[in-house]
């Protein structure tokens, strides 16, 4: 009885922290684009600094209809935003944040394959879009849902190989266990593996410079032109908590997890405050660099990310065995 309530406050724990950390990420966009691109708007709702703008965009979003075109597939159109959000909730439940005041490990389950756990969820969200991409009956969102899975073919491959470098060091493949097995020189080490992780998964979330797949000058919003109101905003949703998860994963692969001052005690405030500070970094890169061509994107995975990751692979593969 004790290990089931366990697992239930367990699970509770990780959906709050699913409704709650995606919604401050997107109140973070707000007011972190509102400063660097000198936006008023966001910064008046409700008053001081606009504390209200997420409450406003929540109340716009019920508000408006969601509309299922004729000519969509409707089951593969009305099943979409789910496949792009539950995912990420999913990936959570094995994403460690640290010691709890000295209570254990804060996790929802510890698996002895969670790195791959986690990015095979990464991998189920973005087939959301190309679900509604290729179920929404209109050529902007079809192609659009082709530059999603060309995406994630190109992007797929560097960000496992930028994992297992780090699990290969660490011996293992447990999320814990690698936290556990980090030391301060491992940073400058995986280096190159941490670039290529991040870039390869600001490109799976489509977020900018990698947003070819919307695109809003060439394909109106690609997979999403032809969604409106809480459908829209599952896929929003969707879109911060891959913030969050891809935050928490590079959190724990190459920046220590929870390592920092009375970790014991304080160590899920350490974990919050660096997957914050990678939060920040996905939104600096949307207001700081433009968005890249489609054959750009493609060349830069393919050019560029993938032999950095097998040279950084290499060079691992390397040291463990001397």
């Amino acid at each position: 009885m004790t290990d089931l309530f366990e697992a239930i406050v367990r699970c509770l724990i990780v959906l709050a922290a699913f409704l709650v950390l995606p919604l401050l990420v997107g109140q973070m966009e707000h007011k972190v684009m509102a400063h660097m691109q000198s936006r008023l708007g966001p910064m008046s709702a409700g008053g001081f600094h606009g504390w209200a703008q997420l409450v406003a965009d929540g109340i716009k979003f019920v508000q408006k209809e969601s509309i299922t075109p004729i000519a969509a597939d409707r089951r593969v159109f009305q099943l979409a935003p789910a496949v792009a959000l539950v995912p990420y909730l999913v990936a959570m439940l094995a994403i460690p944040l640290g010691p709890f005041f000295g209570q254990g490990i804060l996790i929802g389950q510890d698996l002895d394959v969670g790195l791959f756990f986690v990015l095979a969820a990464m991998s189920v969200g973005v087939l959301g879009s190309l679900m509604g991409g290729l179920g929404s009956g209109n050529k902007y969102s079809y192609l659009g849902g082709m530059r999603v899975a060309a995406q994630l073919m190109s992007y797929e491959l560097p960000m496992v190989l930028a994992a297992a470098s780090v699990a290969m060091a660490a011996g293992t493949l447990s999320l814990i266990g690698i936290a556990d097995a980090w030391e301060p020189g491992w940073l400058l080490a995986q280096l190159p593996g941490l670039v290529v992780f991040f870039v390869a998964g600001l490109a799976e979330l489509q977020r900018p410079p990698f947003d070819a797949p919307m695109a809003d000058a060439e394909l109106v919003m690609g997979p999403l032109t032809e969604y409106g109101g809480m459908r829209f905003a599952m896929f929003l949703l969707a879109e911060y908590a891959g913030i969050v998860v891809l935050a928490g994963l590079a959190t724990v692969l190459f920046l220590g997890g929870w390592a920092g001052p009375w970790s014991d005690q304080l160590g899920w405030i350490w974990a919050l405050l660096k997957i914050v500070g990678v939060s920040f970094l996905v939104i600096w890169a949307r207001v700081a660099y433009p968005r890249l061509r489609e054959d750009q994107v493609n060349a830069l995975a393919w050019k560029v990310l993938v032999p950095l990751a097998l040279a950084q692979l290499t060079l691992t593969t390397v040291l463990v065995v001397a």
